[in-house]
């Protein structure tokens, strides 16, 4: 068998159209989809005789239009079965996980051809925690014979305008508390910007509105500003594509940026930056990896984020050469 997957057998299962199915299965959240681009663009260019199929959760359908190529096939984690029957599937490709429960999803489809990490179930390379999650899932697909570039992070851009062009974004936000740096700090560099003639403006989902809107009002700067809760995924990415600065902790909105090119100073808490990091451009690191207590999931800010002051994000953008 072709390891470069781009002829299509006459055995191979085949959609109502006449293209043969492959899923990649990385049911998780935003960055986690966003570090996946250059994989996913080089199954795309490996593959494009198929169907592309991505399974994971339902709101992430805007964000993955801006891959290109892929349809959303709504997954909510590893909780329930693929929504595919066995034998659908011509590929299986997983970008989730090794583990036991990743496998398992993958194993149920039956594809007629699987691309994993090395498992009791098929070949492939072994885990190596130490990569970057970008090398990590190109590595992967080397191994299996498809090409693909780690450094291939470029999204399309947005269908839809940004509400607010050359504005500075700060997404004081993130998923967990261990990723929370203080708001009183965030509304100072605000507020700094604010006086060094920046727009600025705070993004976020509805469940980190009320965070945002703390914030705005610590940093004395006008209910305009407030962009938390009101953009759609869409235009949260056009919003941080059309930006001159975005300050974020490890968030999409920091992928956003490197995906855009936009200049970013992005803080680093419980997750290292050596695996979660941006790609060579203008974007600037903070953290105190001698501090990292590396507990995603706590309720308090990683020591590690803690660390970070506001002249140091000061600086950073001083030496961004966007101050």
């Amino acid at each position: 068998m072709s390891r470069t997957g781009t002829m299509a057998a006459s055995s191979e299962p085949v959609a109502a159209d006449g293209k043969p199915e492959l899923l990649v299965l990385r049911a998780l959240k935003l960055g986690d989809l966003l570090v996946a681009v250059p994989a996913l663009k080089g199954i795309r260019r490996a593959f494009p005789e198929h169907r592309l199929r991505y399974a994971a959760q339902g709101w992430l359908s805007e964000a993955l239009g801006l891959v290109g190529g892929y349809e959303l096939l709504p997954t909510h984690g590893l909780d329930e079965p693929l929504a595919m029957d066995p034998g659908v599937v011509d590929v299986a490709i997983n970008l989730h996980g090794s583990g036991p429960e990743s496998q398992g999803r993958i194993e149920a489809l039956k594809a007629r051809r699987t691309v994993g990490h090395l498992s009791k179930h098929r070949d492939g390379p072994p885990w190596r925690p130490e990569l970057h999650e970008r090398e990590r899932w190109v590595r992967l697909l080397e191994w299996h014979g498809i090409d693909a570039d780690p450094l291939d992070v470029q999204l399309n851009m947005p269908h839809v305008p940004s509400p607010v062009p050359g504005a500075t974004v700060l997404h004081v936000g993130a998923a967990y508390g261990s990723r929370l740096w203080p708001a009183e700090r965030f509304a100072a560099v605000a507020s700094a910007l604010a006086e060094a003639g920046h727009q600025v403006v705070f993004t976020g989902g509805k469940s980190e509105r009320e965070r945002a809107v703390e914030v705005c009002r610590l940093a004395g700067l006008p209910g305009t500003a407030m962009l938390a809760g009101v953009l759609g995924l869409g235009e949260f990415a056009a919003t941080v594509a059309g930006a001159r600065l975005v300050v974020s902790a490890d968030t999409g909105a920091a992928h956003l940026a490197s995906a855009y090119g936009t200049p970013s100073v992005v803080l680093f808490g419980p997750a290292p930056p050596e695996i979660w990091g941006p790609p060579p451009g203008p974007h600037v690191v903070l953290t105190r990896e001698d501090l990292r207590r590396g507990d995603t999931f706590a309720a308090d800010p990683d020591p590690a984020l803690l660390a970070v002051q506001v002249p140091d994000v000061m600086a950073a953008v001083r030496g961004l050469g966007v101050l």
